[in-house]
């Protein structure tokens, strides 16, 4: 497949992995992971999951992720009794934004430059993200609650986009390339297939 016969979200994505002018900002976020958190080794290897024997950021990613969600579901069909849960959902979603953010981040610090100049942008989408979702609770606690759904709605479109490049670092760029997912073991064992039956 040609560059040109490519979907629009993977030529878009791979321009990223390409855009130089994004090294500034890979340069400083380095820096600043390196001061803050570099140099605690022990918390690193947690944050990247080496007691599990892999990436921890993924399993943290469910919990925003599914909670924005349940949240965006009950505000769409859940009818008026549902709306206390929907709002109490949204907010514990804010709750697992630092766990989660740091998490990728100690990924991102081990990675490559196209891993890293994707992952600045995923950041950025999600990091708005929360930051549109922090504004809907806030309007809801206000009375506002039409605005509030609307703009959480708008916010599950922009964590979309982020968990799209997400998905791109990890199955297209082999992200995250360093701590414990440096290396990686084929299987050992080939399960075969199970032959077809006739109906």
């Amino acid at each position: 497949m040609t560059s040109a016969e490519q979907p629009a979200a993977v030529r878009a994505a791979r321009a990223v992995e390409e855009a130089g002018g994004l090294d500034g900002t890979v340069n400083l976020l380095g820096d600043a992971f390196d001061a803050l958190v570099g140099r605690r080794p022990a918390l690193t290897a947690t944050l990247q999951g080496t007691q599990l024997g892999h990436s921890l950021h993924p399993l943290l990613t469910d919990l925003p992720i599914g909670l924005w969600t349940a949240s965006a579901a009950l505000d769409l069909v859940g009818g008026p009794s549902s709306r206390a849960a929907a709002d109490r959902l949204l907010g514990l979603g804010l709750l697992a934004v630092a766990p989660t953010a740091l998490s990728g981040w100690a990924d991102w610090s081990a990675s490559g430059t196209r891993v890293r100049r994707v992952g600045v942008v995923h950041a950025a989408l999600n990091s708005g993200a929360a930051v549109l979702f922090g504004a809907s609770w806030l309007l809801r606690r206000a009375g506002h609650r039409g605005a509030g759904v609307a703009v959480a709605m708008v916010a599950n479109l922009v964590v979309t986009g982020g968990g799209y490049l997400g998905g791109h670092m990890v199955y297209r760029l082999g992200a995250p390339t360093g701590g414990p997912m440096a290396t990686r073991h084929p299987a050992q064992e080939v399960v075969p297939r199970a032959p077809l039956r006739a109906a």
